[in-house]
Order: structure tokens, then sequence, then C-alpha cells
């Protein structure tokens, strides 16, 4: 013989209900079968609300006894074709609830007792239309009342089972049941007088494990709307995988923290008969499940699932008057056990100094007040503290009976959340290491959960959650180079990269699903009117796992927000040269910022485009060696300018072109007029270790006062045209003396410098073609022949493959 459950949402439609007919069906004609049925989804909900509403004197509770009256009607005629006889038998059942409510609303009262029998008007519903719906198949079904069977105690709305009685009604009744398909409905009980009485929320379970003990039959099923236990919960995991086998006492672990799929106490009476459980899918029958029974040691992932319970509250007693003091925690414990406030979790200092507990949040405030009754005198000497109540918190935990054997679990999954920037209020672990629980905040728990399950299940592959903004022409080639590459990275770096958000100056996305990015024009053209402030606050409140800010602007307002995505443990990746050079102070604290909060900050591209060398740097920085000098060519946008412009030529064309290339910045007097190279001179020396601000830098420019002092972009180009004698003397000058001018910078004994120079053949920059840049690090290690980096330094594409690599270096 076998039992079988079925949940609300598998009875929680006409269709899902044919469904459970066709699988008991297919069972019944190998063996006998005893099914356990819910209420239709939804409805011990409905009927609570009734209750509540007529108790409160609020009439509205006859739309609600309305509203349950014509789901169940709706069903039972569409599953039996309006038969008569049922139709009479369910519009009974609704007069005597209907009786029901009247009877509270007219008492003003709603009693365990009452409550009790109002929500056991699910079941004996859903049973009834059920079995009514078998037999109008012409499949031969008996329906037959929990509470005649399962006897317990007088504690309503959770009442315990005395076994003896209920075990010797079920051997009983079975073993005189003639036809294969029993009907029952789960959750109900009476008690020993006849009351009626019920198993606690989600007790079909419990119902269903209750009968399988008593008759120790084969198997025990319990059929649900997902395809078994999952190693975490799939809406809030994506990646979240199905668990095949499992022991009773991970899966009693991982449904005490918010497995949803079974309810606790199901698993104590098949343990004790060791009797396997299955967790189905309705909705997928023909799929594996889960199966719960004894397990063997296991030589695979010593973690079986992560799960969380959410809506809970800290309550923390402490003070100096209980260092030392017996009875404490017996004295705790007890006031909290005499208000029926469930403990979920307990840590104590080994110094005595004081207790923590996490209670359900709906407790809280009871639980607060019996425990300060509870010590007024302590209180009143001030011996004890007031108890400090910490609330939207959460628990997370991972579960698996291996742990005991595999060390390192717990720094993995610590240093896991830090990552993360996911504060732990408190930890619990029992020496049999079944679990190791974290109170956290609950708005941290799907990144939490979602990090661990990265470590854990996905063999380490870290997933990065890009939020762009400036996408301009260096943004859409880094989105094409990411989007060509995502199959290479997760095969390879065990990486996978989402874009979450994209910004440009008109329009912006934030998305908690990956943008398409073979679409993302279209998405950002639909998304909202930009705004850097809204931007950032989006990002923020949603707080996912590995998330980065990566800005392609040369927006200061943009720079000046790095501090807050730091903050809050978001890693920045910037084009924008804005931040790394502006004042020391704001440098200095968005590195500090970025080692606090363990959030990278990455600006490769700042110097050099896609060259490597601000990481050059630190490299050499970081194994020991130091920085004496530094010469380079740092530009390649006046290197395309000075390499294009010769003598005869105009110089206004070439800016033009190096403009229109993406050669320039948008506006080109912020190359030309040198700023551009001190910014890039001042980093490198920040990076060396020196403290300097951009107005240390000796700047001499090449320009005339008239560019200088041009009003906008159109206007600085007209003044080229003014002073084309002025340039074509430069060019003119180094030609004739065998030199080809050179925007330089150099880093020397520590003071920086940039300007033009003429350079002779024998120069390392006389033969720098095109764009390109080149950098001399001379070092105590690099005394004589200098470490040179070298090659193209800017375009869109070099410059979008920097950014590329300062997100791939996040992993």
């Amino acid at each position: 013989m076998r039992v079988l459950k079925f949940g609300g949402t598998s009875v929680g439609s006409v269709k899902n209900i044919e469904k459970v007919i066709a699988i008991v069906n297919k069972q019944a004609a190998s063996h006998p079968v005893a099914v356990v049925v819910s209420a239709v989804g939804g409805i011990t909900d409905l009927l609570l609300k009734a209750g509540t509403l007529a108790a409160q004197k609020d009439e509205t509770y006859k739309d609600v006894f309305l509203e349950i009256h014509q789901k169940y009607t709706a069903f039972a005629k569409a599953l039996t074709e309006g038969d008569a006889i049922v139709m009479a038998d369910i519009g009974a059942l609704m007069s005597h609830l209907d009786d029901l409510l009247k009877g509270i609303f007219l008492i003003n009262e709603l009693s365990p007792k009452t409550l009790d029998k109002l929500a056991a008007f699910g079941e004996l519903t859903s049973s009834r239309i059920i079995t009514a719906a078998f037999n109008h198949q012409g499949i031969e079904a008996t329906l037959k009342d929990s509470r005649q069977l399962i006897i317990t105690d007088g504690t309503h709305t959770k009442a315990s089972v005395l076994y003896d009685r209920t075990n010797e009604n079920i051997k009983e009744f079975f073993a005189k049941a003639s036809q294969n398909i029993t009907i029952l409905g789960g959750f109900i009980a009476s008690t020993a007088t006849g009351e009626t009485s019920t198993l606690g929320r989600g007790g079909s379970d419990f119902t269903a494990a209750i009968i399988a003990a008593a008759l120790e039959v084969d198997q025990l099923e319990i059929w649900t709307d997902v395809s078994g236990m999952f190693s975490a919960n799939p809406k809030l995991v994506k990646q979240a995988k199905p668990i095949r086998d499992i022991s009773y006492h991970e899966a009693m672990e991982l449904s005490h923290f918010g497995a949803k799929v079974l309810y606790p106490p199901t698993i104590v009476p098949a343990l004790s008969k060791n009797i396997p459980i299955y967790i189905k899918n309705t909705m997928a029958p023909d799929e594996a499940g889960t199966r719960i029974g004894e397990q063997e040691g296991s030589n695979g992932n010593p973690i079986k699932g992560i799960s969380h319970i959410s809506d809970v509250a800290l309550l923390t007693l402490e003070g100096a008057g209980m260092v030392g003091i017996s009875g404490i925690s017996k004295r705790l414990f007890e006031v909290l056990s005499l208000q029926q406030v469930n403990v979920i979790l307990i840590t104590q200092a080994s110094s005595e100094h004081s207790i923590c507990i996490g209670v359900m949040e709906a407790d809280a405030l009871r639980a607060k007040t019996a425990i300060e009754t509870e010590f007024a005198y302590e209180l009143s000497l001030r011996k004890i503290d007031p108890v400090i109540v910490e609330t939207s918190l959460a628990i997370i935990a991972l579960v698996g009976e291996s742990m005991k054997s595999h060390q390192g679990i717990s720094g993995k999954m610590f240093s896991t959340l830090g990552k993360n920037n996911v504060n732990i209020r408190a930890i619990a672990q029992g020496a049999s290491e079944k679990n190791i629980s974290a109170v956290i905040a609950e708005k941290d728990v799907k990144k939490a959960l979602n990090s661990l399950h990265e470590v854990f299940f996905e063999g380490n592959r870290k997933q990065i959650n890009l939020f762009i903004t400036g996408v301009g022409n260096v943004g859409a080639k880094l989105l094409d180079q990411i989007n060509s590459q995502k199959k290479y990275l997760k095969d390879h770096l065990n990486l996978n990269i989402r874009v979450l958000g994209l910004s440009n100056s008109r329009t912006m996305l934030v998305s908690e699903q990956a943008i398409d990015l073979d679409n993302w024009e279209e998405a950002l053209a639909q998304g909202e009117k930009a705004d850097i402030v809204r931007f950032r606050e989006n990002v923020i409140a949603l707080n996912q796992r590995n998330s980065v800010f990566v800005d392609i602007t040369a927006n200061e307002p943009v720079a000046m927000a790095y501090e807050e995505y730091l903050r809050n443990s978001i890693a920045v990746v910037a084009c924008n040269k804005i931040a790394a050079a502006g004042k020391q102070e704001y440098y200095a604290n968005l590195k500090r910022l970025s080692r606090k909060y363990n959030a990278p900050f990455k600006f490769e591209t700042n110097v050099g485009a896609g060259l490597p060398i601000i990481d050059t740097l630190q490299n050499l920085i970081a194994s020991g060696d130091s920085i004496t000098k530094v010469q380079a060519v740092l530009s390649g946008s006046l290197n395309f300018v000075f390499n294009n412009f010769k003598s005869g030529g105009s110089f206004y064309d070439v800016v033009q072109q190096a403009k229109e290339e993406g050669y320039t910045e948008p506006d080109p007097r912020i190359d030309l007029s040198g700023v551009d190279v001190a910014r890039k001179i001042l980093i490198l020396a920040r990076e060396s270790g020196l403290e300097l601000e951009l107005e240390d830098i000796v700047n001499t420019p090449f320009l005339t006062a008239n560019n200088l002092e041009s009003t906008d972009v159109p206007h600085f180009f007209e003044t080229l045209k003014e002073d084309a004698a002025h340039f074509e003397k430069l060019v003119a000058d180094a030609t004739a003396a065998g030199k080809r001018l050179k925007y330089v910078a150099q880093l020397d004994n520590g003071k920086a410098s940039v300007g033009l120079q003429s350079v002779g053949a024998d120069s390392p920059f006389y033969n720098l073609e095109g764009s390109d840049n080149i950098v001399l690090f001379y070092t105590a290690r690099y005394p004589e022949q200098p470490l040179i980096v070298k090659g193209a330094g800017a375009g869109g594409d070099v410059t979008a493959s920097g950014l590329f690599s300062d997100i791939i270096r996040l992993r």
C-alpha cells in the first residue's frame, strides 16, 4: 500500500484535480492507495480572513464567505457535471460554515477551538468534491473523515497526536477497507472528546505521514507543484537544482529553515518506521523528484541545500548581573514557553554576559514583554538591561550531514557573505554540524542565497552583474565584446557576466533580469528618462551579488558618486579619469572605501586605454619594487594628431579627423591642452605612492592663447584655422632638425611634467606610429633598461577591451 498526499496547488484547479485523478488511478491499478488532500489553494487563508472579519464585527466577512462558496460550488459543478447529490452535500457544508461565521460575528470572538472548526472546512469540502470527482469518472473511491482516525490532545490550532489511539484507529479502518482508493482530508483531526482539532498549517503532510507510519507502507509520496526539494528556493535562486536523494535529518533541517515543500513534523513518523518519502510534481509526474530516507556516507558535495526563514526578530538579554548566575537561561526559556513563543535560534556569549534568541517577528513584542516582566526585579536594579529587539531579519542556513567531515565550510560561508557586504548579526552551529545558521538582514536574503549557491553548488562559477552608464561608442563595443565572449567566459573562466543596467544621456534601464545583448538598444530606448541619482538608487536597491558599476562617461557628478557605490559593496570600473585624477583626498578615500567594503575600484583605461599600464605599475609596487622615473607618450589622440600632421598640411583637418574617428574626447581641447595627459601622469604618480594634485603637474601648452581661450568646441576649431601658421612652424622646425613632435609626460624625482617635445631618432618615442602609447618604467629593478609597455592607446575597441579586462579581473 502507498499513501499519496496532494497539496493546495495540486488541487487548486479543475485541470490539476484531473491530473491528480490520473496519477492516483494509475497507482491504484497495482496496489491500494490512501489519498490525503489539502484544501483548495488559498481557501484556508480565506476561511481565516472571514473568521477574523466576523470576530471584528465587520460584515464584509459575508463577501469572503460568498467567494469561498462560489469557488467550491464551481469546482463541484465542473468535476461532477452538477451532480445533484454532490451539489446538495456541498450546499450543506457551506450552510454549516455560514452558521459558524454568523456565530463568530454574534459573540465577537474567535477562540482557538472555533478557529479549528473554521479552518477544517477547507479540507472537509475539498475531500468531498475530489471523492465525487473520482466516482463521477467511474473510479471507485471511498471518503473517510480523518477526524475519525487521528486523535489529538486539546491544544487547538497545532495539536499533538495521541499515537496509540490514532494508530489503532487507522489500522482497524484500513484492515476492513474493501476499495483500492480512500480519500482523506489532511490537516484535520479530533480531540479525545470529539472536538475538531488541526495539526498546524501544512499539517496535510503530517496527516499522510501518520497514516503511512501506522500502516507501515512501502513509501509515502508528497505531491506538490515542484519537482522535489531544491538546493535553494528556485524562486530566489534561478540556478537551484533538484536534490535527488537526501537524508531524513537533512530534509528536516531544510524544511525547518523554510523549505516549504515539506511540513517539518512529517518526517518524524516516516523516520520511526524507515518509510521513504518521495517529493513529486503533480504537473510533471514523470520527473524523478526527491527521495528522503536513510543515506549512506557521501563523498560528494557536503552541502545538500541552502534555506532561510524570513520575518525573524532577534531578542538580546544582557547585563553584568547575568554573569555566573544559575537559572537565568531556565527562567528565560520557561517564560517564552508559557507564552507559546517558539525559539528558532539561540546564541550565548561564553562570558555569560548575554543571551541572544531568534523568534518570529510576529512573536517579538509578546516575547519582549514577557521577558521584561519575568526579569523586572533585575531590571529595576540595573543588573540586566532592557531587552534589545531587532527586526527585519532572516535566518539563512547551510544544511548537510556530511559537513562535519569537511573542513572550511564555515569559513567559506562567512567569507562569501562578507565579500558581498552581507552583515551577520548572529551565528549558530550545533555540535552535530548538520546545519550552520546565520542571522542577516531580510533585504540581503536573495543576494546571500545566490552567493552561497554559486560557491557551493555551481563549481565556483562566478556571476558578475554589470550596470553601465555612458553607453555610447565605447559602451556599444563593450557590450558587443561581452556578448561575443559569453560562451568562452563560461567554459574557460567559469564566469557568467550579466548586464542588468544601462544608461546614456537620454534614457536608462535597470532590470532584475539580464538585458538581452542582441537587442539592448531597443530595450534602452524604451527605458525611463536618464537620471544619474535615480540610476544609482535603483542599482543599490536591486542589491545583487557581485555588482559592478561601469562608468564610460567624462561626467564629474557620475565620478563623484563612486563613494556611494563602494559603500554598498558595488565594485567600480571607470573609464572616467575625473575620480582618480581629482582631489588627492577623494582619490585616497575611494581607495580606502574599496578596501573597507571589499569592492574593487578599477580604472586601467584611465591611462593607455586597453594597455596594462596601471596593472603593471601596481604589480611592480606590490612585489616590492620602487619607481624612480617614468617617461611616456600617453595620449593616443595627440600621437595620432602629430603622426598625421605634416609640414604643409592642415592642423585643423587632422584634429577634425581625430575627433570624428573617436581618438579625442568630444571636446578636443581636453586632449590638446595637455589636461588629459596631465591627469594620466598624475594617476601614475599616485599609483606609485606619491601624493600630488593636478596643479602640481607642470603643463607647458603648445596651443596658442587664442585656442585656450575659445568659448566652445566650434569656436576652438575656428581658432585652429586662425592660428594655422603657429602649428605649421612647430612641425616645420622639427622636420628641419630631423626630429618628430611627441607629447611627452615625465615623472622624475617626485616631480611631474607634460609638454610637446621634438625627439630625435635615438628616442624610443621617435618611431611611435598611429595612436600608439608607450610607457617606460625605470625602477630599482630596472635602473638602466626600463620595463616598457607599448601599444594602441586610443580608440573605441581598445578602450572597451580595457574595460572588459578590468571586469574580468574581478572574478
